[in-house]
């Protein structure tokens, strides 16, 4: 997609290009599309056309059940699906129904991580059911997120003075915690006023029972192999 996130995430050099050529693949780009297109006919013939196994990039969850509807009708069937937001929230996979059985994604966060809350002592896991108990809601990511900027803000705001915002500033910067979604170090971060949090790859499957239809399962932790693999990715054509 053509807007700040879809440029970052193809840049050539510190976009998913670098890490596609590294990793020894070739890459193949049919180019960015603006945030209106609800026509990707051009897209999937050319990834047709040129053999295309893995579909990779940043879409909105809205595009990807449009492409992925006309990807069927052209018969184009990749092997592996990995896209960035289309994919963060169960919803968007609900919405592409059996055909979603597949689609894998960047994970931040979910009940598998082994990490507990600083705040209430909650594992990930159990952080998880109360939400979905409380709201009849299923789990997503943004959840661990959302409560880990309360350990954060409380820990900077118990580690100085409040009233003095530069006591408030040396506190954040020199923090270094564990949370629910794991360490969050902003102390020596290499990227200033960042902290950078752990990330696995996530490939939602057809759960085996329980309300939600698709679970998310971690399947590759090689940034981080503190986070305990679920399952293995499967191929697409393994699935149908």
């Amino acid at each position: 997609m053509d807007n700040p996130p879809g440029q970052a995430f193809s840049d050539p050099k510190l976009g998913l290009p670098a890490g596609i050529s590294a990793a020894g693949y070739q890459e193949f780009s049919a180019g960015k599309f603006q945030i209106a297109t609800d026509d990707f006919t051009n897209q999937i013939a050319l990834f047709k056309n040129n053999g295309v196994d893995i579909v990779s990039g940043f879409t909105f969850s809205n595009h990807w059940v449009t492409l992925w509807n006309q990807a069927a009708q052209a018969g184009f069937k990749p092997q592996i699906c990995t896209v960035a937001a289309a994919f963060l929230f169960p919803a968007a996979v609900n919405a592409l129904g059996d055909r979603g059985d597949g689609m894998s994604t960047e994970v931040w966060w979910t009940p598998a991580y082994p990490f507990k809350s600083s705040l209430t002592g909650q594992s990930a896991a159990e952080l998880a059911a109360e939400w979905e108990k409380t709201t009849g809601k299923q789990w997503t990511q943004p959840i661990g997120y959302a409560h880990a900027l309360w350990e954060v803000g409380l820990a900077a705001l118990q580690n100085s003075d409040p009233k003095d915002k530069n006591s408030l500033r040396d506190a954040i910067a020199s923090l270094d915690m564990e949370t629910v979604v794991g360490r969050v170090k902003f102390k020596d971060s290499p990227i200033k006023n960042v902290a950078v949090t752990s990330l696995s790859g996530g490939q939602w499957r057809k759960a085996k029972g329980g309300k939600s239809k698709y679970e998310l399962l971690i399947v590759h932790n090689g940034t981080a192999p503190f986070i305990p693999k679920q399952a293995d990715l499967q191929l697409l054509s393994k699935l149908a």
